[in-house]
């Protein structure tokens, strides 16, 4: 049995797309405690938390946009991420959009250097975000988590991330969507991009098997971010950054379900998803669903239903 800890983070000053902070009430109605709890693991629910109040900071790119909030955003998920896992717990944050994993990593980088073990980061997503502050051009911070994980310069404003993460323990998964400058900047990195072409010539299974191997070989902690738009849209239409050609429903629960039998998953993002932008919570009811699958929920436990 898991212990889980739910953690809302209604967080929307990623981006300038009003609807994520509506995303934590969103996976509470679609059920996600109640499903945790009836595949027999723990869960608490410490409900949303609100950012801190930071002092006035300044960036010298006039694009970026809401960096306080932001900052506030990332000092109490740090917080709140370390002290779940302090109680040997699996926290699940709520989010809200992907900003908010400046903080979330954090706090996993910083209890994962506290117990002296490695940290690794599985992103899940169509879109690198490898972006600093310095160099986005959308202002959108939403885009800059990865960059500042993997201890790229340009953070000035933000706290020093704990332990920077270094490339080969890094694995973006399902990228299709990249800036030429982050392209470069992960060249330069050298962090592996398994992008949607990627995944099609050597199926969903060996990339994400040999990246789960080195985690396991390694002893580490994983944090396991979880994107909306990594879904094609077709299945999952309520994300503000829709990018076609993404995993297909049976593609995603397979990566959830690989995930389950790995047993590495110590920390998870949901993030980007925006209520006002859904089928009928079509795509809330969706990412719960895939937790579930992470939990340890088997295809064929589904029972067969109408599409409402």
């Amino acid at each position: 049995m898991t212990q889980t800890i739910l953690i809302g983070a209604p967080v929307d000053s990623g981006q300038r797309r009003p609807g994520c902070l509506m995303g934590p009430a969103a996976y509470r109605v679609a059920g996600l405690a109640r499903m945790i709890a009836d595949l027999g693991h723990g869960v608490t629910d410490w409900g949303d938390v609100a950012p801190v109040t930071v002092a006035p900071a300044h960036c010298p790119n006039p694009a970026v946009d809401q960096l306080p909030e932001t900052l506030g955003w990332t000092e109490i998920l740090r917080e709140k991420v370390e002290d779940a896992l302090a109680q040997d717990a699996m926290p699940i944050t709520l989010g809200g959009d992907h900003s908010l994993a400046l903080g979330t990593v954090a706090g996993a980088a910083a209890h994962a250097r506290r117990i002296g073990r490695p940290l690794f980061l599985l992103w899940l997503d169509a879109h690198s975000d490898f972006h600093t502050p310095l160099t986005t051009t959308s202002g959108n911070l939403h885009g800059t988590p990865v960059a500042y994980i993997a201890g790229r310069e340009g953070f000035e404003s933000f706290p020093p991330f704990p332990a920077p993460i270094p490339a080969q323990r890094i694995c973006l998964y399902g990228i299709r969507s990249v800036d030429p400058a982050e392209h470069a900047a992960l060249l330069r990195h050298d962090i592996a991009i398994n992008d949607m072409r990627v995944l099609d010539e050597r199926g969903i299974v060996a990339p994400l098997r040999e990246f789960l191997t080195a985690v396991r070989e390694a002893g580490g902690m994983l944090h396991v971010s979880l994107d909306v738009d990594f879904l094609d849209p077709s299945i999952a239409p309520a994300v503000g950054t829709t990018v076609p050609g993404g995993t297909t429903f049976r593609e995603a629960h397979l990566v959830m379900e690989l995930l389950h039998e790995s047993g590495l998953v110590t920390s998870l993002d949901l993030v980007e998803l925006n209520p006002f932008l859904d089928d009928r919570g079509r795509t809330a009811k969706l990412m719960v669903d895939l937790v579930a699958s992470l939990m340890g929920k088997k295809v064929f436990d589904r029972p067969t239903r109408s599409f409402a």
